[in-house]
């Protein structure tokens, strides 16, 4: 059985139970107690010594950083080409998003509701000039057509989607983002979609 150790407060994690229910794959959620500093206890930190989550263990397999788990879970579970391209080059620009995940929306949407949500002091102004720039830039990208990358949804998208989805939660207004709040509803709208707390569905 597929352990997740996880926070239901955590996009992060949201990523991974996401791909978890597109893939159909029963899971053991194993909640961790991040304002009780549960993800920094000697047992967690065996796990992952960055005390963080989502960890996902398969048989005895351990995997930390929800980018790593979705790759991991894209190759093991996912049938051939689906959710992770084997062509080289639609590869890599899956990998393009999944760094901008990391960097971009990390700094940028994620830091601002963060702040905002949970009081973490941040440089607001460069999260916002950050947000900024991720928005032009992802919304033109949208424009060129359905999914991040080719025509079909990837693990690119996934790893984008809470966030974004969250961006209210750091009082950030997508109205002006006609192509974004269309892929959101796209996602939302597909066969396996689960939500977390916080996200306002597209077209509710």
């Amino acid at each position: 059985m597929i352990e997740l150790f996880e926070s239901s407060i955590s996009g992060n994690s949201h990523k991974v139970r996401m791909l978890l229910s597109f893939l159909n794959l029963k899971y053991e959620s194993v909640s961790i107690d991040l304002k009780g500093k549960e993800q920094k206890t000697e047992d967690f930190l065996k796990k992952n010594p960055f005390g963080q989550v989502p960890v996902l263990k398969d048989k005895e397999v351990i995997i930390r950083d929800s980018h790593a788990i979705l790759v991991y879970l894209a190759l093991e579970y996912g049938k051939k080409e689906d959710w992770f391209p084997s062509s080289s080059f639609e590869a890599a620009k899956v990998i393009q998003w999944i760094s901008t995940s990391a960097n971009e929306v990390g700094r940028g949407p994620a830091a601002l509701r963060a702040h905002h949500k949970f009081g973490r002091k941040i440089y607001e102004e460069d999260a916002i000039a950050v947000t900024n720039d991720l928005l032009r830039i992802l919304e033109n990208q949208l424009k060129q057509g359905l999914w991040l990358i080719g025509d079909k949804i990837t693990i690119a998208d996934v790893s984008l989607y809470p966030y974004i989805a969250l961006a209210h939660e750091g009082k950030i207004d997508l109205k002006p983002y006609e192509k974004i709040r269309a892929w959101l509803k796209r996602i939302e709208s597909l066969p396996g979609y689960v939500s977390m707390e916080g996200i306002e569905l597209q077209g509710v």
